[in-house]
């Protein structure tokens, strides 16, 4: 059954892609909207079969078919040797998307709200079977130590969101086996003045206001600037929590069309408060118990404990110079400053019965931190065109470098069973005692180099990096002090042939590393050091189509990813061995299609089996798979004219959650169902051009499920029900 669904998922978004193609043979696709310096620019460059057209990177909008993350350079995804997924600014309107775990719900080989529909403060999915690291405009938000202090991106401020799949550590350092996701600003553009305005209300008491305005500061647009802001907020699903939001993102840019530009960007972000990060009993949720099933509002905690409190700023630079027609230099930079306040009272994972399998009485404790994060990012790069005989070669030379400050203090106690049939969300809960206070520094520094060499039509590409990592961690209360110092070569290679009826067949090989933390013994404990980083690998095969002169895309692709020194704990005691292996084998398919003729389509099916040699089983958290589908058609003519619709569907294979005291968890497999309608306004009268009126729901059939589980056996088994149906509805106005 599971394999026939997403059989016929492939079958529709064929029949739709013909059908969307045919049309297309009537009408060309509508150009993005440049200026001509940007036009003349990428007419200019086609010419000499560059595949950067880095002008556009900050003054126009690039099209669904290009993206910067594989090679640091825009280049048409039908020329790009990786597999990358991109969530345009348009599609994320379209689907009334809110957060990043929204985004890329519609993705090939996603594993999509690992905390459910409840823990919503931190962007939380898997890629490819692991968990990545998040870049925004090219710079990595550095995750802290404990993982509290770690910035949350508004995507209304966000033009675009690519996944990169697989390891990138050749150009971007420590990274996942799986990937990378990469968000970019919205930056000053090419218009002399340009804006929006836009309300939301909706489900759980929603509420948004978000206002986009920008422009030329002078006449002749030397100088541009932006200004993006927001006010927001919710219930969340879970009784008696909610979140709060605002938002502050200024902009300029100096330099206008000339062969230097200066960006400057602001962002001030204040979230007092943020949901719950709790969730539910194994048992209660997936399992029956003896009372039956939880109500998916269910809250774990107390009230007057909960609290959650983050305070972002951050500051960047964009410096991009071109030296003459073939050699430019660029460089960017961020410091980050982010304080998180976080106290809850949550659940154990088990009842206080005797036999650990039914009850009333639910299981808690608490638990406080103060985290404050101190971060700092850089990445310059040379690049260039040189010829070696019949050879074209697009040249990279770069050099980055990350530096983190990080103080926490963390305390923890006790906290009053709870009746699950009877909660009292106002009990006494005993003092916390601290148990942990640290500083940590960090510092990584990388050195990279790119050459894409070009025959014919024929592209080869080389990347080669090393880094340079070291951290100091002095905690205070134990006390203790742990270093670690480290250097790793990575590197990646790849070969593409781009047929001139639109066919790209290609294979590459990338490696990855990430620093871990932790105590390894190869002598039974005698002599004890740090964690060595852990080693990716992957090789990947596949085909990318688009339809010559339009922007359906079709992407198929084969992986194999490896991933060693894994840490394996020694049962008793303190430190670990480095023997795991952990394998990520599987098969995506991904269609993608920007408006032609007036429709939006996105496909995705992907097949994964992921096994951790150290167990003989998956990684907990990992699927085997997904499927979805969405489309959406704008009326081009007729009495409703403006009119769109569509919608999707979202389907999960079953998900690992590990071993519970009864034995292995497995999540059943669901489907999920969005719709999305809009309409122009200026179509029922001239008097209102400019005004939208759009909605969108989630989870349409209000499907009842669990979206995630932790299970550690005797060490507490949690669930996280997945999001509610949750309606919503906006009216803006642009200009």
């Amino acid at each position: 059954m599971q394999r026939n669904r997403m059989i016929y998922t492939v079958l529709f978004s064929l029949i739709l892609s013909d059908t969307a193609f045919a049309a297309d043979q009537e009408k060309k696709p509508d150009e993005p909207r440049q200026s001509k310096t940007t036009t003349q620019t990428a007419t200019e460059k086609s010419k000499t079969h560059n595949p950067s057209v880095d002008r556009v990177e900050v003054r126009g909008r690039k099209t669904s078919t290009i993206a910067s993350s594989a090679t640091k350079t825009n280049t048409p995804l039908v020329e790009t040797a990786q597999s990358v997924t991109v969530i345009t600014r348009d599609e994320m309107d379209v689907r009334g998307v809110l957060t990043l775990n929204q985004a890329v719900r519609y993705a090939a080989g996603i594993t999509a709200d690992t905390r459910g529909g409840e823990g919503t403060r931190y962007d939380l999915f898997d890629l490819r079977g692991f968990t990545v690291p998040t870049f925004l405009d090219g710079l990595k938000f550095q995750d802290s130590p404990t993982g509290f202090a770690v910035a949350q991106t508004d995507t209304f401020r966000l033009d675009r969101v690519e996944l990169l799949k697989g390891p990138a550590s050749a150009l971007y350092g420590q990274s996942s086996p799986g990937g990378l996701t990469a968000l970019s600003s919205k930056l000053p553009t090419d218009q002399r003045f340009y804006g929006s305005v836009n309300t939301t209300g909706g489900m759980f008491d929603l509420y948004r206001v978000d206002a986009d305005v920008g422009g030329f500061a002078t006449n002749d647009g030397l100088v541009r600037y932006r200004l993006y802001g927001t006010i927001n907020g919710q219930h969340t699903q879970l009784s008696r929590t909610g979140s709060r939001r605002f938002s502050i993102s200024p902009a300029v840019t100096f330099g206008g069309d000339g062969p230097t530009t200066l960006t400057l960007l602001g962002n001030y972000q204040y979230d007092p408060e943020s949901g719950s990060y709790g969730g539910v009993p194994l048992v209660g949720s997936l399992k029956r118990a003896s009372y039956g099933y939880l109500p998916r509002n269910f809250y774990d905690g107390d009230v007057p404990s909960e609290k959650f409190n983050r305070k972002q700023g951050a500051i960047t630079y964009i410096l991009n110079h071109r030296f003459n027609d073939d050699w430019s230099f660029s460089t960017r930079g961020r410091y980050d400053d982010i304080k998180t306040i976080y106290r809850s009272v949550y659940n154990n994972g088990y009842y206080d019965s005797d036999d650990g399998t039914s009850g009333e009485m639910l299981s808690r404790s608490a638990y406080g931190t103060q985290e404050h994060t101190y971060n700092l990012a850089f990445d310059s790069q040379f690049k260039g065109r040189v010829r070696t005989g019949p050879l074209r070669h697009a040249l990279m030379f770069g050099f980055d470098y990350m530096q983190q400050k990080a103080n926490d203090a963390e305390a923890y106690g006790e906290a009053p069973d709870l009746d699950v049939l009877h909660p009292d969300y106002h009990m006494n809960i005993p003092a916390l005692s601290p148990y942990l206070n640290y500083v940590t520094h960090s510092h990584q520094i990388g050195a990279y180099g790119q050459d894409e060499i070009r025959w014919h039509r024929l592209i080869l590409t080389g990347s080669i990096r090393n880094d340079w990592y070291r951290s100091h961690q002095v905690e205070s209360l134990t006390p203790s002090d742990s270093r670690q110092n480290s250097s790793q070569i990575t590197w990646r290679a790849s070969g593409l042939y781009h047929f001139d009826f639109g066919l790209s067949p290609y294979i590459s090989y990338s490696t990855s590393f990430q620093p871990q933390s932790g105590s390894v013994s190869n002598d039974g404990g005698a002599t004890v050091r740090q964690a060595n980083p852990s080693l990716g690998k992957q090789l990947e095969g596949g085909l990318k189509y688009q339809v010559p002169g339009t922007s359906l895309l079709l992407t198929a692709a084969g992986f194999h990813i490896e991933q060693s020194n894994v840490l394996v704990s020694v049962a008793n005691t303190g430190y670990s061995v480095q023997s795991g292996l952990v394998h990520s084998d599987g098969f995506e398919f991904e269609a993608h299609a920007e408006p032609f003729h007036n429709l939006m389509l996105t496909a995705a099916v992907s097949f994964q089996k992921i096994k951790d040699d150290s167990t003989g089983k998956p990684l907990i958290q990992s699927g085997k798979g997904n499927a979805s589908l969405f489309a959406f058609y704008t009326m081009p003519s007729g009495p409703l004219k403006g009119f769109g619709f569509g919608g999707g569907m979202r389907y999960s294979a079953k998900t690992y959650g590990g071993e519970a005291t009864y034995g292995s968890v497995w999540l059943p497999q669901y489907a999920l169902f969005d719709a999305s309608i809009s309409y122009d306004l200026a179509n029922m009268s001239h008097s209102l051009r400019g005004w939208k009126a759009s909605a969108s729901v989630r989870n349409l059939f209000d499907k009842n499920y669990i979206a995630n589980c932790f299970a550690y056996g005797s060490d507490g088994e949690y669930c996280y029900y997945g999001e509610r149906r949750n309606a919503q509805a906006s009216i803006g106005y642009s200009w």
